[in-house]
């Protein structure tokens, strides 16, 4: 399946990967492409504007989560934070967001 990315600069790539593709297989092969560290990679799909994955889920495959082929793939960062030993994200979904 060819699903489209957007990252944070509104700037659009694709991704190929297998029918059978987790969304672990969906960050490595952007962090190959984009030379984007897989760790640090938010997924959010556009359908339904929910983030595809926690750190717990990573296994989990693409088409159990809604993704298909040509599906938009909105890309942000879990950010740096040299303070906190646990990285712990919040995700919030800004107004625009909610349909």
């Amino acid at each position: 399946m060819k699903v489209v990315v957007e990252n944070l600069t509104g700037t659009l790539f694709y991704i190929q990967v297998g029918n059978d593709a987790t969304i672990e297989d969906l960050k490595k092969e952007i962090e190959t492409q984009q030379k984007l560290p897989c760790d640090r990679l938010i997924l959010v799909l556009d359908a339904d504007r929910s983030p595809l994955m926690r750190k717990d889920e990573e296994k989990v495959s693409l088409v159990d989560c809604g993704v298909q082929d040509g599906s938009h793939i909105y890309l942000f960062f879990i950010p740096l934070d040299n303070n906190d030993s646990e990285n712990q994200v919040m995700f919030t979904r800004p107004d625009f967001f909610i349909g």
